[in-house]
């Protein structure tokens, strides 16, 4: 608390492009990881992707060091986007008090992250578009061909109006409601959790990241379900109506994805998440308390 929301709607903004522009090149690996095999049951397709570090290498070789750093721009529009809504939203259940009631850090972390999910699900439609196009022998997933983020707001647009650029947005929602739920309540417990025990002292650096490190294991667990439905409804072809061509909805995914490539099939890339999450989590986090208390 202490900060007025508009405050941090800038610093929340800020330190989520920060840390966006370090951890990219994971969200690439794990872009690609998890359209690797799309409805098809294990070992009946070609793997390019094999693990985390060997993954960067592949995209380093179709794509040049580069590569690594696809959809960044669309990376930080997302993340200026969302988090800036996020942290407005759950600085001002704070000064309202609700954060104080049981289960309220938890609901306010909710509900702030699906509000900013909406707000930033334009820019996450198109990164992932940009973060899948690559040479069409190492292709996974649909390929959209845009030529830049510019061109590819245009083009979806032009094809399927505004609607179209909310397309995947039900996948969004319960994906960032709640990876921010877990990663809001379980920072802020972590952290008042290793200071009560005198491991590190009440505001220091080192506690901060504690509390990052422990919640970025528990929203690695529960959102990677969550991250690869999302992934995979955003790329999907469409219909000229705007209807996707392999999923109906949210549901459809669960289910096409749990029959066809098993229930492990929801948690693909899950090393590639946790190792975007993990440091993704304590920079933003770490940022963000900073500039708070500056």
């Amino acid at each position: 608390g202490g900060v007025p929301p508009a405050t941090d709607l800038v610093l929340g903004a800020t330190a989520g492009c920060l840390a966006c522009f370090l951890t990219n090149p994971l969200e690439v690996v794990k872009t690609r990881l998890q359209l690797q095999g799309e409805l098809q049951p294990p070992g009946t397709y070609p793997r390019p992707y094999r693990g985390v570090l060997r993954a960067a290498v592949a995209v380093c070789r179709a794509d040049g060091l580069r590569g690594l750093q696809k959809g960044l721009a669309a990376g930080l529009l997302y993340q200026g986007l969302m988090n800036g809504v996020r942290f407005y939203c759950y600085s001002h259940a704070e000064d309202a008090g609700w954060t104080g009631y049981p289960g309220g850090t938890v609901a306010a972390g909710a509900v702030a992250g699906a509000v900013g999910a909406i707000v930033g699900s334009p820019a996450y439609l198109v990164k992932t578009h940009l973060q899948a196009q690559t040479l069409s022998a190492m292709a996974v997933g649909h390929q959209h061909n845009h030529e830049s983020i510019s061109g590819a707001f245009k083009s979806i647009y032009q094809q399927h109006g505004v609607a179209g650029l909310w397309r995947g947005v039900t996948g969004a929602v319960p994906r960032v409601a709640v990876g921010s739920a877990v990663q809001l309540a379980t920072f802020a417990s972590a952290k008042d959790w290793v200071c009560e025990r005198q491991w590190f002292s009440r505001g220091s650096w080192a506690a901060v990241l504690a509390g990052g490190m422990v919640s970025g294991v528990a929203v690695a667990v529960t959102m990677t379900p969550f991250d690869v439905i999302s992934t995979r409804l955003y790329n999907q072809p469409v219909e000229a109506d705007g209807t996707g061509k392999l999923y109906r909805g949210f549901l459809d995914c669960i289910l096409q994805i749990s029959s066809k490539e098993g229930l492990l099939g929801l948690y693909k890339g899950i090393g590639a998440v946790y190792l975007r999450l993990g440091p993704h989590t304590v920079l933003s986090l770490f940022f963000w308390d900073k500039l708070r208390n500056m």
